[in-house]
């Protein structure tokens, strides 16, 4: 398949010319990728995103807040019960008001970020029904994609620097753009289906906050729905070989009119090739 892909993808590229070769697709900002200095999250893309950035944001506070009390505490007990000030210290063995509340203060700070977590899992694991829906196998070391009802099946390759150009990308793209890209329309509900064909992998787009293993044998699913049209990446985040770190991904969210524009497009260049044979005409041979 990889071979195959890789004569459409050159076909096309001779066709529609540089730039745009790969998908006719342009004026799409770069979006969803690491920034130099970079610290915190790249800018969210899906409402999942935006719920992470919030717990995390949430959770932030409370550990701030509980760092600071416990440092003040240690600090207290420091200065309060010195030797200098304290030169008879108390026998006692236990503090039943203390004991109680060291237990029950975390249970209830426990439940409470429960209470803002796990929605958030389980908006993550409760599949929508899909207006799209594509299969993503990791293979050592590529993307192989199929859009499950569109008989449209490609593979995607890491780009090299000096194709960049030919592409569309940026330099500073390097190790994360490939030579077709996953496209998807704004605002639709995509659900990716993930497996491996060889070994674990998995599939990840930072700004989506999405991630999935890819695993032989196993078919596991998230979603998205992407809110504003830009190019995002992501990369396999599973240890799965040699060449781990030169399996980028890339998806192209775009309005629907080009989305549909794209998808005749694809149909004619990266027509599914794992069609029945039918064993009538297979036998006259």
């Amino acid at each position: 398949m990889r071979f195959l892909t890789s004569l459409s993808s050159a076909a096309f590229t001779l066709m529609a010319g540089a730039a745009v070769a790969q998908d006719g697709i342009e004026g799409l900002a770069s979006l969803g990728k690491p920034e130099p200095r970079g610290i915190g999250f790249q800018a969210p893309a899906t409402e999942l995103m935006r719920d992470i950035i919030f717990l995390d944001n949430l959770l932030l506070v409370i550990i701030t807040i509980i760092s600071l009390f416990v440092t003040a505490l240690l600090a207290y007990a420091c200065w309060r019960f010195a030797q200098s000030r304290n030169a008879n210290p108390a026998s006692f063995t236990h503090n039943s008001v203390i004991e109680v509340t060291w237990t029950v203060v975390p249970v209830l700070i426990l439940v409470f970020i429960g209470a803002f977590s796990l929605p958030v899992l389980f908006k993550q694991q409760e599949i929508p029904e899909a207006d799209i829906t594509i299969k993503a196998t990791g293979y050592q070391w590529y993307w192989g994609y199929e859009y499950v009802d569109e008989g449209v099946a490609f593979d995607s390759i890491m780009l090299k620097k000096e194709e960049l150009a030919d592409f569309g990308y940026a330099p500073d793209e390097y190790l994360l753009a490939t030579d077709t890209s996953v496209v998807v329309p704004v605002g639709k509900t995509i659900v990716m289906q993930i497996t491996g064909a060889d070994v674990i992998h998995a599939w990840t787009i930072p700004a989506f906050g999405v991630k999935q293993d890819g695993v032989p044998g196993r078919i596991a699913e998230l979603w998205f729905a992407a809110e504003k049209e830009g190019v995002f990446f992501g990369q396999c985040s599973e240890l799965c070989g040699k060449d781990h770190a030169y399996m980028p991904i890339t998806v192209k969210v775009v309005s629907q009119e080009q989305y549909d524009a794209w998808m005749v497009r694809a149909k004619e260049e990266f027509a599914a090739v794992d069609a029945p044979v039918d064993p009538i005409v297979l036998a006259s041979n």
